[in-house]
């Protein structure tokens, strides 16, 4: 049974930086495309970023440039890095994985979802 635990959400001010962990079980992290998501009040679920088994990464145009997604293969861990955070970030954040090999940003694709970690950025 897969099983994805984010953490590392919380509340800072804009211009500050988080970073989020999604630790995996029952799925090998790097093997297939893993990526964050993230939904805000009101909005869909959009994708954030992906990195796929050979750490070929994708950012939304929102955040390019602001945040970095990782993963560690020994720990089964994926990473995400965000800096410059924006009050537009607040947002519950996913972590996801997929059986799909290529780095994706389409909600379908993915099989398997996190429980989420809150990101709050006040102005």
């Amino acid at each position: 049974q897969v099983q994805l635990v984010e953490s590392g959400g919380g509340s800072v001010q804009a211009g500050g930086s988080l970073r989020l962990s999604c630790t995996a079980s029952g799925y090998n992290v790097g093997t297939y495309s893993v990526g964050w998501f993230r939904q805000a009040p009101g909005k869909k679920r959009e994708g954030v970023a992906a990195i796929d088994a050979y750490a070929g990464t994708i950012y939304a145009d929102p955040v390019k440039g602001r945040f970095t997604i990782s993963q560690d293969k020994a720990k089964n861990t994926l990473y995400l890095e965000m800096n410059s955070l924006k009050p537009e970030d607040t947002a519950m954040y996913y972590c996801a994985a997929t059986r799909w090999p290529f780095r994706t940003l389409y909600n379908d694709k993915y099989n398997y979802w996190g429980q989420g970690t809150q990101v709050t950025v006040s102005s």
